[in-house]
C-alpha cells in the first residue's frame, strides 16, 4: 500500500508541474519557489501548535486547489502560481512522507512518526 500511495503522490506532483506549463512562467521561477512553502516551519519558533498550524497552512492541499482555483475565477495569474506551487510541494512532501502535524511536534504526521525515533512496539505515538 505504501508504494500505491507514494505513486499516487507522484502524480499529483506530475499534475502540478503540468498545471504549471500552462501559466505564463519561466521554469526557473517554479524551482525557485518549489521550497518556499518549508518556510511554514518557522512556526516552530513559536512552539509546536504554532508551528503544526503555520505547516499545515502552507502543506495543505485543499488550501492550494482554492487558492488556484480563487486565482481561476478571479483572473490573477499570481494567485495560480501559488496554487501551484503549495500543492506541487505538498505532494512532493507526502512523497517522501512527511505528513500534515500534530501539536504534538515536529515528528508527528497525519502518515505516521518520521525520522529515527519510530516506534518498533506497534504503539501509535499520536495516540499516547
Amino acid at each position: 500500500m505504501n508504494i500505491i500511495l507514494k505513486l499516487e503522490e507522484l502524480a499529483m506532483l506530475l499534475l502540478g508541474i503540468c498545471g504549471f506549463s500552462f501559466l505564463h512562467y519561466e521554469w526557473w521561477v517554479f524551482l525557485i519557489l518549489f521550497l518556499v512553502p518549508d518556510l511554514g516551519m518557522i512556526g516552530y519558533a513559536f512552539g509546536n501548535r504554532s508551528g503544526a498550524f503555520l505547516y499545515n497552512l502552507f502543506h495543505h492541499k485543499g488550501v492550494a486547489i482554492v487558492t488556484f482555483l480563487g486565482g481561476l475565477f478571479f483572473l490573477v495569474p499570481l494567485l495560480q502560481l501559488i496554487g501551484i506551487i503549495l500543492f506541487s510541494h505538498a505532494a512532493f512532501d507526502r512523497m517522501l512522507g512527511y505528513g500534515l502535524k500534530y501539536d504534538k511536534g515536529f515528528k508527528y504526521t497525519h502518515l505516521g512518526p518520521i525520522g529515527k525515533s519510530k516506534l518498533t512496539n506497534g504503539e501509535d505515538p499520536q495516540l499516547s
